[in-house]
Parts: structure tokens; sequence; C-alpha cells
């Protein structure tokens, strides 16, 4: 089985690590109150990268976690990527200078895509993945609360064209809800890009996990997020780690 990469995701709000359901800031479950010690955890379990979303960040459009994502970053031996109120050229140096690793880029991508192409060209396509969140097929920004005329296809090869290399896909629908992934929407997205995919949204269960490592062995897919299902222990990260290799 093609080996992908598996993000464990924390969702940071209040400072605690929670989950939302499809984006919904009304639907929380908080998961635990440190997000530090819930990354210590999975870097004990072999994750190798952690995904950290700042969902304040998204709502109000500022880093409001940084200084945890930063310790996470520089105190546990695992790669972070970032996310969530990114909206500057600041924010990002701000990040990758601070020992964070990647930084997604998601509501700015749209609402500035040269700026975004620039930062591609500063800090090279390894380090600023667009993240596309998608509502059927078009991008929506700012936490899920605004849907743009925009399609993820239509977005994701402007940026091919700019250098980038990675891509987080997520499709709303399916989101927190333990459904399974959007496997034809990420297959399709990576055809049409040739972009490194990293699946997000939906999964529920180990077979979901191998799904997208088979569909990687046809595309350009190259990992996979996953939080409510570890959450709900559904299945554990070395399970998860288990699977894929």
């Amino acid at each position: 089985m093609s080996s992908i990469q598996v993000y464990p995701a924390i969702d940071m709000k209040g400072g605690k690590c929670v989950r939302l359901y499809q984006g919904d800031y009304d639907q929380e479950t908080i998961y635990g109150d440190s997000p530090f010690e819930m990354a210590k955890k999975f870097a004990n379990e072999g994750a190798t990268w952690i995904h950290l979303v700042d969902l304040d960040g998204a709502k109000d459009g500022e880093k409001i976690h940084a200084n945890e994502v930063i310790r996470i970053a520089n105190e546990l031996p695992v790669k972070v990527q970032i996310g969530g109120g990114i909206r500057s050229k600041e924010d990002v140096s701000y990040y990758l200078d601070n020992g964070v690793s990647r930084v997604i880029i998601g509501s700015l991508a749209i609402s500035q895509p040269e700026l975004v192409a620039e930062l591609i060209e500063e800090y090279g396509g390894d380090r600023i993945v667009i993240g596309l969140d998608a509502k059927d097929g078009m991008v929506a920004t700012h936490g899920w609360l605004e849907t743009s005329g925009k399609s993820a296809v239509e977005v994701g090869q402007y940026f091919a064209s700019k250098g980038a290399k990675h891509v987080i896909f997520t499709d709303i629908a399916t989101d927190g809800t333990l459904q399974g992934p959007n496997l034809k929407a990420n297959k399709e997205l990576a055809e049409a890009t040739g972009l490194s995919i990293i699946v997000s949204g939906g999964i529920s269960s180990l077979e979901d996990i191998g799904a997208v490592a088979e569909l990687a062995k046809i595309s350009s897919v190259s990992g996979v997020i996953t939080g409510k299902a570890l959450y709900n222990n559904r299945f554990t990260l070395s399970d998860a780690l288990q699977k894929i290799n």
C-alpha cells in the first residue's frame, strides 16, 4: 500500500481542543483542555505531523492561539502545519520564522491571490499550503461563513501555475460528520491540478484511511487529516499509521 501522511487534527477554540459539526461554531464538542498535551499524546503515538487549526483566528481574522502553536512546533518532535486567522504576510512570516513547517492559507487565497502567489515564491511551495474548503465544489471562506464564486478546481489550477505544491481539500458537507470522505471530489481535484492533495473531512474508520491510501496509488493524493474519529475512539493514531504502512 502506498504510504500517505496521516495528520491528526487539533482544532483550537477558547484555548481548548474542540471539533465543530460542519464548521458550525454553535455545534462544538470539547475534547481536551490543552492543545499542547493533545499534540504530545499524538507525538507519543507516532505522529510526524500535527494539523492545527485556530478556529477563533479563522473567525476573527487574527492569530489567537499563536503561542500554543509555536510551543508545539518547538517543544515536540513533530512538524506542524497551522491554519486559521492567517490574513497577512506578517502572519505567515511570524509562524514560518518561529519553527512552524507549513502555513495553510484559505480565505486569503481567494481575497488576495496575487499576495499568496508572492508568498509561494518567497517561501516555496512546500511551506505555503492552499486550504480549499468547498461546498458543492465552490470554495467557502472566513471560517466557512461565506461562499465565494470560485470553484475548487479553478483556484487549485491557478495556484499550481504559481508553484504551489500542496492543497488541503475539505468537503464541508462531510466534515465532522463521520460519514466518509468525498473521494470523488478529491480525485477530480488531483487530476485537474496535479497538486499533492491532503484529504480532509468525513474520515470515520480505518477503511476510510485505507481508501485514501488506495486513491494515492493512482493519483496525486498524498495525505489524510483525521480529527473527530480519533477523539471518538473510532480508531487510534497508531492503528491509522499501521493501516498505511
